[in-house]
């Protein structure tokens, strides 16, 4: 017997796009609907879960789904918070023709790293247990139903049988789905909240083919996507999978507001397949059964014998220059489209970081023609109101992008011809309506005041100056350009006769952001950082693959010329500064200690310790020592520029995001004294050991 299934995911908890879900998925013949984690609400409510007005409008909302007509005749699993005696849980809802059939509250909470879902909720510990669960009376009225089932328990229908897992859950070392397999579960359903990091696709992948791979069963994974208003991006990946194999897979990255995913399989294949598995069948001889919800409905037709089943497919992975230039452009979209601004302004420097933020930007101008152009009537409503005519529909994304980008570069007495002619370069070719202006009267200005005030003169070092008056006079220039960025975001529409503000975009990367080499409250500054979550590495490989994929040649110069701040003097016209050199590190190097702080939980010493085998073909033991010491004396000083960080793109698992993500102090012991100490004492033993080897080869 065959039957349909539907996996479905949406970026927002609007009610309309559950039903066109819904609508979609019955369309195509699907018997059963299932949605993302905490679909209703949206995933990011975050605190918001505390108010009780969150809890009443997700129950008006289910009350509004179960009386629509569209969720007759097809078993709709939608996710929400509930509360249970007081308690509140992250639970599905799974009804059917107005009847609430299960309640099936999250066993396993995700509390690491950007997730704090035990802040909220609990976690429901009996396993294969269940409550009755006295229902609102908004909803006794609809279902006339006093109490549902509320608990650890499967469905089953008249042809098999369906459990749920929730996200973490997949992820957890015995997930749910093994015991359910194992007790004759044949579909396991998981509603997820996966938010994007680079090359975690593959991880996912793996997860869902290896637990059908082992217990046999079809799996369905639904995952929200978009941007739920945070610094994270919910990147789809929706399949579904049967035997190990891959059925149907959905897009990582998109701009259409729902997407749904649906498969033929027949349930007979998932019988021979765990047939011969006699590990497995020996195993579910033995294992406590489930509670059965029973219910009065099938997944099959007989006439589905004469419906072809979907075939197997290999999943596509995106390479992660690939999920660069799309994830942070969706999420940028979404950021435009919902704070109704009209555009972004950029400062436009010519290095690699500010040009790879308006590739993404021009990225985004692609998709939202690209969806256009495919009939897309949300896309296309929301980008005429973002550049106020209500005709307007893009002619390609040079043209769009000069309506919602405006670049900036600002000169100063220390600026190149070359970076400014690779700002303006890259502008004309993506588009942009362009600005250039001189920063040097305002400078002057402010030291100006200074000097009036105080009698004193502070100089470059290049001028005979102290490092104090270099470091403050490369900090003015900086500042003044964040304020000149706010300024020119608020008025530049307005002076050009255009209604409307832009978005302030910041483009300081990982790595800098991660050592501190940023000037607080510089241009670093801004509304939001599309690249503040990606490592120069992963940045320079993006901006190679955007001048092939967009045709862009002004990125070639861009990418060849050294990386440098240009707040120092020119020597002889050229430039006499650059970031790894200011730095005392390479970006690589940054990467690997970003890792291996954040990542691997390494504090100075183990770092130490760590490097000295990595990098034993290229460094000796004093080098580590000196490396890390830098490392973590320029971290730790730094520190405190953290908690100002803009509010960036999610996109690596050692973001030192302050806020939300890394949840160190801001202020240190900077000398490290026990630390430092323990690494010099293994040091010398190790140079001492060496000595010893070298005169025993004598």
């Amino acid at each position: 017997m065959a039957g349909g299934f539907a996996g479905y995911k949406a970026r927002s908890c609007k009610k309309r796009r559950g039903v066109g879900g819904i609508e979609i998925a019955k369309s195509r013949g699907a018997r059963y609907r299932l949605g993302p984690e905490l679909e209703i609400c949206g995933y990011g409510c975050w605190d918001h879960y505390y108010e009780s007005d969150t809890l009443l409008h997700s129950l008006q909302v289910l009350a509004a789904l179960l009386e629509s007509p569209l969720t007759q005749d097809i078993i709709c699993d939608v996710g929400m918070p509930v509360m249970h005696r007081n308690v509140r849980y992250n639970c599905r809802v799974i009804f059917l023709n107005r009847r609430i059939l299960l309640i099936r509250p999250k066993m396993a909470l995700a509390n690491e790293a950007n997730y704090r879902e035990l802040r909220w909720f609990t976690p429901w510990s009996r396993s294969r247990q269940t409550e009755e669960h006295f229902l609102p009376r908004m909803l006794q009225d609809l279902t006339k139903q006093e109490t549902v089932p509320f608990g650890d328990a499967v469905l089953a229908t008249w042809d098999t049988c369906i459990g749920s897992e929730v996200c973490e859950e997949l992820w957890t070392p015995h997930s749910p789905h093994v015991d359910m397999g194992l007790d004759g579960v044949e579909i396991i359903t998981n509603a997820s909240g996966s938010h994007h990091v680079l090359r975690k696709a593959h991880a996912r992948v793996d997860l869902v083919t290896m637990a059908t791979t082992k217990n046999g069963g079809i799996y369905l994974l639904a995952n929200q996507k978009g941007c739920d208003g945070d610094r994270l991006y919910y990147d789809g990946c929706a399949m579904i999978a049967m035997n190990g194999s891959i059925f149907a897979q959905g897009s990582q990255f998109s701009l259409d507001e729902v997407e749904v995913l649906t498969a033929t399989l027949d349930l007979e294949d998932v019988r021979s397949y765990r047939a011969e598995i006699s590990s497995r069948n020996l195993a579910a001889s033995r294992v406590s059964p489930y509670p059965r919800v029973k219910v009065d409905f099938a997944l099959s037709h007989h006439e589905d014998l004469l419906q072809s089943v979907t075939e197997p497919v290999e999943w596509k992975y995106h390479r992660p220059e690939e999920e660069i230039s799309l994830g942070p452009a969706c999420w940028l979209w979404d950021y435009l489209r919902r704070s109704q601004q009209a555009g972004f302004f950029l400062p436009l420097s010519g290095g690699v970081d500010s040009a790879a933020t308006a590739c993404l930007v021009y990225s985004m101008c692609c998709q939202v023609c690209e969806a256009v152009a495919r009939g897309n009537q949300d896309v296309l409503a929301d980008i005429r109101a973002i550049v106020d005519e209500s005709s307007y529909t893009p002619q390609g994304p040079q043209e769009l992008c000069g309506r919602v980008l405006t670049t900036c570069y600002m000169a100063s007495e220390n600026s190149s011809q070359e970076t400014c002619s690779r700002a303006q370069e890259l502008a004309q070719q993506i588009g942009s309506h362009h600005i250039g202006l001189n920063i040097d009267p305002a400078v002057k200005a402010i030291v100006g005041i200074f000097s009036l005030v105080t009698g004193k003169i502070p100089l470059f070092a290049a001028h005979g100056g102290g490092s104090r008056e270099n470091l403050a006079l490369q900090n003015v220039q900086a500042r003044i350009r964040m304020v000149l960025a706010y300024l020119f975001a608020q008025l530049s529409l307005w002076s050009r006769g255009a209604r409307g503000g832009l978005l302030v975009l910041g483009s300081a990367n990982v790595d800098e952001s991660l050592l501190g080499y940023l000037t607080k409250y510089d241009c670093s500054s801004a509304d939001i950082n599309p690249i503040g979550g990606i490592s120069k590495t992963d940045l320079r490989a993006f901006v190679q693959f955007c001048m092939e994929q967009f045709g862009l040649p002004a990125l070639q110069g861009i990418l060849s010329a050294p990386a440098t701040a240009e707040l120092e003097p020119l020597a002889n016209g050229q430039v006499s500064q650059t970031d790894e050199d200011d730095m005392g590190m390479t970006y690589s190097e940054l990467s690997v200690y970003g890792k291996l702080r954040k990542i691997a939980k390494a504090g100075p010493f183990s770092m130490f310790c760590k490097l000295l085998t990595m990098w034993k073909d290229t460094c000796t033991p004093r080098q580590v020592a000196d490396k890390v010491k830098r490392f973590f004396w320029k971290y730790s000083v730094n520190r405190h520029k953290m908690t100002t960080l803009t509010p960036a793109y999610h996109a690596e698992n050692y973001s030192p995001d302050d806020n939300r993500f890394d949840l160190r102090p801001i202020l240190y012991n900077t000398r490290w004294p026990w630390q430092f100490r323990c690494i010099e004492s293994q040091v010398l033993q190790l140079e001492k050991k060496t000595r010893q080897d070298l005169d025993g080869s004598d």
